[in-house]
Formats: C-alpha cells, structure tokens, sequence
C-alpha cells in the first residue's frame, strides 16, 4: 500500500474497454471515491488488459490496474493503491514501442477542451498561423510524411497539389471510414484524441486554403463521432475555426459502412450523395473532387501526425524511421497472440519485434501474419525479419495497408484463411469493374472448391493466371489488391493448396469437408453431452459419430468434458 494520497483516477472507457465492462466499474468508482475525481479517458493500447483503471498520485507517480471487475474487492484494492491486479507495460515491448502520435491516448479526457490545451494541444495550430501557408506546406515535405491510409503517398505533395489551386471552394475531408476488420487504429486517435485530429485538419486549411471540411467516418463508430462533434462545438466556442480570414465549417458525414469508399474517389462519390464508386483519373481529387471543387483526402493517422510535425519540427519527424518512410506507424494486433491492441512503432521495426516482442505470439506457434487487412498479404514467419515499412512490404507481395496485422497460428488453414478474406472483398466490390466483379468471383469459387475437396492442379493455374489479371485490369485499390491473400499464399504456402487438391487433405483441420469426427472411447465417460446436443444426431447411443449425417459444427468437441471427441482427417475414422 503506498502512503501517497490519490490525485484522481482514470477509468479507460474507449470502445475496447466499454466492451469488457469499463462503464460499470467506472460508475462503481465514482460512488466509492468521495471527493477524488473520476474522469473517462481512452485506449492506451492494451486492450488485452481492459478494464484499466489508472490511480493518479499527488506525488506525480501513476499505478495502472488491469482487468478490473465492478466489485467490491476491486474497489477496496483501487481505493487503498493496493498491489492486487497492478498494471505493468511488458519491458520487450516498451524496449520496442515509441509512443508519439497515441501520446495523448489514455492519457486525457477526449471530451475536455482544457486537457487537451494543457498537454500542448493547438501549439501545432498556433506555430503554423506564424507562418506563411507555403511554409506549411514545406515543413510537411521535409518531414517525409506519407499517407497513412495504406497508399503511402506523400502527404506534402498531395497538400502542394491543393495548395496551388485558384479556385473560390477548396475542399478537405478526413478518411476516417477504416473499413478493414480487424484495423481500429483510427478509431482508437478519434475516441481517444479527436481533438488532435482536428487540430492537423485545421492546419491542413490554413496551408491549402481549404474553405469547407469533411470527416467521412463509418456509422459503427458512434463514440468517435460523439466525441468528434464534442471537440468540433468546442472548436467553433474558441474560433479556433477562423482560418485565412473565413469562418470554416466542419461536417461529419457517417458512412454505410462499404469497404469500397475507403478509395477516394468513391468516398467522394458518397459524400456527394451517390452510390459509392470510384472513377477514373484524371482528373484526380486535387483537380477535381466534391461537387467539382478541388479536394484533398488524408486519413485519420495522416492528419494525427501534423501537429507533431509543426509543434516539434520537421527535422525531429524525419529523424525516427527509415530513408523512405519516417517517423512511427500505428498497427492494430489481432488473432494469435497474448497481447493483442494497438501499438505504435518507429517504421523499419521489424515483423519479428511486432509480434513476438510486443504482441508477445509464441515463436514455437506462429506460422505468418497478413498484413493490410483483406487486401494484404500473408508473410511467413520464414520472412519476419523483414524490417516494415512501404516498400519493403510491397516486395514480400504484401502492403501495409492502414494498419492492420492479423497473427496466423499453426493450427491455421493457409487455403481456408485465403478463402475467408476473398470472401469479405469479392462481396465489397462495388462491381463496376468486371474484372473486380467477376474476377474475384471467379477467384473465389475456385477456393471454394479447393477446401470443398474438389479442386484441381489446373484450378492452382487458374488462380495464379486470374491475379495478376485482376490486379492490372481494376480501376480501384480494392481490386487492385483483392488477389494478394491468394497469391501470397500460393507463393509461401502452395504445399497447402496441392495437399486439398492432390491428397484431399487438409492437413491444419480447418476445411470440414476434408476432415472427419472421431469419439475416442478409451477417454469417453458416457455422459451423453454430445448426443444431446448434437443439432443432427449424428452421435448413436453406442457413442460413435456418423460422419454422413454430422455438419462439423464442432458442438460435441466443445462441449465434451473429458475431450474424447476431435478432428481428424478424412477416412482416418
């Protein structure tokens, strides 16, 4: 128990830690603290750890509390700075992690206007009013920024473009439709820091001359977009909103949640009002975008970034990554690891420190990880050296992304996990293209009978002819990168795909039309659980299961107490 008296206590109450039950044990809090204030703030990353519950001393020192239950034990354990459940970052990964754009994030309540002035917020703002528009424009070039949305392009040329437009309406919109599962890097910056992300929108006017702004965000962010039309009342209370002399508005516009409008053009197209499609270009955005006026398009991380740069230099950016992609990126863990949440790296760390030291993935289980959502790739674990930035990514056959990385176990289909993500983005192509529409149909049947047991070595040619077709013939990112989960895998992992073709054998266990049910009756103790949940009756009374009539539902291998029941492979029965 420490002498020190409690200052306050932070209660994390972002969606992570809303989901694992953060309001109650924060509602339970204030009831038990008397006079210590209790303020909600955000995601510090851990989401592995939530609830989290910080107890902020008078002495400056912090003592962070993980997995905290609304009880009365907890309570008592919070209230007195017990030892019980204490929080500590684990060291490989804070040997590893750089925290700059997250800075804020857990750190502040993203509903106080004050916090965030108090923790330099608008400094950023206030250097670059001191400095002309194209001074701006210049910092963000030397810093190296490049687009955060998955593109990577660079973010000073793309503000230059707009920048040196004539033209009465210059229009800027925040992409903050992060469309791909498993990624909530973004979502994490706008319920954490929304005003932070305004606050690089607002210096993205003043150095381009935007006059009206736009922040596309997908509707199932419903705390961001609180938060975000918080911050945006409290900017137009301080006019903070009056750039270049005019009076800006700031809309958000909530998205339907299509995975096509994460491609700009198509995000235009619904901020319009119409179906969500991409177009051809030129003319590009710059040229010609919303309603015909000149717009630009950063992404929620990109305009995260700006208000380092202008507060601590564009010198001081450029210092922290590699040659051709500076500063720190965040990546959003998810699938087999101990640590999943989100974390912020210096670019060029490696995939090995990601998921083993900070992600904690047990070296002995992992078989790859897929970068860049469903679009990405898979990358063996053979490869995880490889340091990640843009380009080094592009070369192993997979992207970046916005920041998504999913860890692959060794109990994983390749085949079946190729399948699962063409699934998801040959059902969001928005169809214009045929060779998006039909080609990662075509693509996706093909897989389809691969792990039914049905597929051919001419069905291996077919794909590895159809990719490279689909990714050249595609107007939009989403085709153009559809192919790469099959294709990735093909080239790390074609041993899998020959095996469901030639063997008829699955041999992760993971494809239910390749593998069996099989009741061990040396380990069965009758208890009849199996049989009376069984949806089919596939289980007799003598304990033994009929693969004809069982539908791999895997309920009687979950259910079973003594785990007599597994999966085995086809005809091993």
């Amino acid at each position: 128990m420490s002498d020190a008296k409690i200052k306050k206590i932070r209660v994390g109450v972002a969606s992570c830690g809303v989901a694992a039950g953060a309001e109650a044990v924060m509602d339970l809090l204030k009831q038990r603290a008397g006079d210590i204030p209790v303020e909600g703030t955000g995601c510090l990353g851990h989401c592995y750890a939530e609830p989290m519950v910080e107890v902020v001393l008078e002495n400056g020192d912090s003592v962070f509390y993980r997995d905290v239950k609304a009880d009365d034990k907890a309570m008592q354990n919070i209230l007195s700075v017990g030892p019980e459940s204490r929080f500590e970052i684990p060291p490989a990964r804070k040997a590893k992690e750089l925290v700059k754009v997250l800075a804020l994030a857990g750190r502040i309540d993203p509903t106080s206007f004050e916090d965030y002035v108090a923790h330099d917020g608008y400094k950023g703002l206030e250097k670059a009013l001191a400095m002309t528009s194209q001074q701006v424009v210049d910092e963000v070039k030397l810093s190296g920024l490049r687009g955060r949305g998955g593109g990577g392009f660079p973010t000073g040329n793309k503000w230059g473009f707009l920048a040196a437009k004539q033209a009465d309406e210059k229009i800027l919109i925040c992409n903050a439709d992060e469309g791909d599962p498993g990624a909530f890097m973004d979502r994490s910056l706008m319920e954490s820091a929304p005003h932070q992300v305004l606050e690089g929108m607002l210096i993205a006017a003043y150095a381009t001359g935007a006059t009206k702004l736009f922040i596309y965000c997908r509707a199932e962010y419903p705390m961001a977009i609180k938060h975000l039309k918080i911050a945006i009342a409290q900017i137009y209370e301080h006019k903070l909103n009056v750039v270049n002399g005019r009076e800006l508005e700031i809309i958000i516009k909530e998205g339907a949640g299509a995975f096509v409008c994460g491609e700009e053009t198509a995000l235009i197209a619904s901020l319009e009002g119409q179906r969500g499609t991409p177009r051809f270009r030129p003319p590009f955005p710059t040229d010609k975008g919303w309603m015909g006026h000149p717009s630009m398009i950063n992404n929620v991380e990109t305009f995260g970034n700006v208000p380092l740069i202008l507060r601590e230099g564009a010198a001081a950016f450029a210092s922290v990554g590699t040659e051709g992609s500076k500063g720190t990126k965040l990546f959003a863990l998810a699938g087999d690891l101990k640590h999943p949440g989100l974390v912020e790296v210096p670019m060029g760390t490696t995939l090995r420190e990601i998921v083993f030291d900070i992600g904690g993935a047990d070296p002995e289980k992992v078989k790859a990880v897929q970068t860049g959502g469903p679009s990405g790739g898979c990358i063996p674990v053979e490869l995880f050296d490889t340091p990640v930035d843009y380009d080094s990514l592009r070369k192993l056959g997979a992207i970046m992304g916005s920041g998504g990385m999913i860890v692959i176990g060794k109990d994983r289909c390749m085949v079946e996990t190729a399948r699962y993500f063409l699934d998801f983005t040959h059902r969001e192509s928005c169809g214009k293209c045929t060779f998006c529409r039909v080609g990662t149909t075509r693509m996706y049947e093909t897989l389809e009978r691969i792990v039914a047991g049905k597929g051919s070595m001419e069905d291996l040619a077919l794909l590895e002819d159809l990719g490279p077709k689909i990714r050249m013939g595609s107007l939009c990112g989403l085709g153009q990168t559809a192919p790469n989960p099959v294709l990735a895998t093909l080239r790390y992992y074609r041993h899998e795909y020959e095996a469901h073709v030639r063997d008829r054998q699955c041999d992760a266990l993971q494809c239910n039309a390749l593998v069996d049910l099989k009741l061990d009756q040396s380990k069965c103790v009758k208890c009849r659980l199996c049989i009376k949940n069984c949806p089919v009756g596939a289980i007799s009374d003598d304990f033994v299961v009929d693969n004809t009539k069982c539908t791999r539902c895997n309920t009687c291998v979950d259910i079973c107490p003594k785990k007599a029941i597994s999966r085995v492979k086809k005809g091993s029965n």
